[in-house]
């Protein structure tokens, strides 16, 4: 190596010295890809996966319950339309999070300069087939309710309110990260929505439960098996943590759990189903006030 290499390599910060020679910034990458963290043991890597599936199968089962309780009652009445609404723009949220991180190389390789490219990728297939699944199911739920006897229950302008905040934000994210090519904080934006939609999803249905003294009409099915794969989710990434010997990929949705005892404080009261179950009304889900004008 000349003196012009020499003084080539401290003046221009895109290259580096490698065994004696002038590396390129993006050669330099691919070198530290190619030291990109593997599983150190096979069994908890087979526990990682199949801790994961369960997980997916607990969570994908628990939309069916409600489900199959409306179609049974052929009414949505005790399901709180908020709660869909939110839960909806939860799980589209994070399918545009694990879809971008699962199939994204240069996602993945902008989360890794973030965090180190000694760290794996904390979302694996079975995240991306609960969340595609999820958004099919909870819009399903919608249309549900838009066919079936739903009472006086309507949307409330509050809810329509936090989630056209929701999707503004994204969208502003959006514009912001185009021209920095910041793709791994643009997803993580969408993350953030996700979280705070699983926080405050269930605070609707908790209080539409408490002014009806009544679970009648939503599934305690849902809770259990949702509470049950959350907890097989958390036990999922604490393996990965566990084996890596790293806890950046260790967190965690919080408010999951607040609505799992309102099965034994408020018990099902037979006199809250309608009486005519087959009658579908046609009462619109806004009331004209809360209409939004395009």
């Amino acid at each position: 190596m000349n003196r012009g290499d020499k003084a080539h390599t401290f003046t221009n910060t895109t290259h580096l010295r490698y065994s004696g020679f002038v590396v390129p910034r993006n050669r330099r990458i691919e070198l530290r890809e190619k030291k990109m963290a593997s599983w150190k043991s096979d069994h908890l890597e087979v526990l990682y996966y199949v801790l994961g599936w369960v997980a997916f199968f607990s969570w994908s089962i628990s939309f069916y319950p409600q489900v199959f309780l409306n179609f049974q009652r052929k009414s949505v009445v005790g399901l709180n339309f908020d709660f869909v609404l939110l839960n909806l723009t939860k799980h589209s949220s994070y399918l545009i999070y694990n879809a971008s991180l699962f199939f994204s190389s240069t996602v993945q390789r902008q989360y890794r300069e973030k965090f180190g490219f000694n760290e794996m990728i904390p979302v694996a297939a079975n995240d991306v087939a609960f969340s595609a699944h999820a958004v099919l199911l909870t819009a399903f739920t919608l249309f549900q309710i838009a066919i079936y006897d739903r009472g006086n229950q309507k949307v409330s302008k509050t809810s329509v309110g936090i989630v056209s905040v929701a999707w503004f934000s994204a969208a502003v994210c959006m514009f912001l990260a185009i021209p920095r090519n910041s793709w791994f904080w643009l997803v993580s934006c969408f993350n953030m929505i996700q979280v705070v939609m699983t926080i405050i999803k269930y605070i609707p249905q908790a209080f539409l439960n408490f002014q009806r003294k009544s679970t009648v009409g939503f599934s305690i099915g849902n809770i259990l098996l949702d509470f049950f794969g959350g907890l097989t989710n958390y036990c999922q990434m604490a393996v990965q943590s566990i084996d890596q010997n790293s806890w950046v990929i260790f967190y965690g949705n919080i408010g999951k759990t607040m609505i799992s005892v309102h099965f034994v404080l408020y018990r099902s009261k037979k006199s809250d189903i309608s009486a005519d179950p087959t009658a579908v009304r046609k009462e619109p889900l806004l009331e004209p006030s809360e209409r939004l004008a395009f």
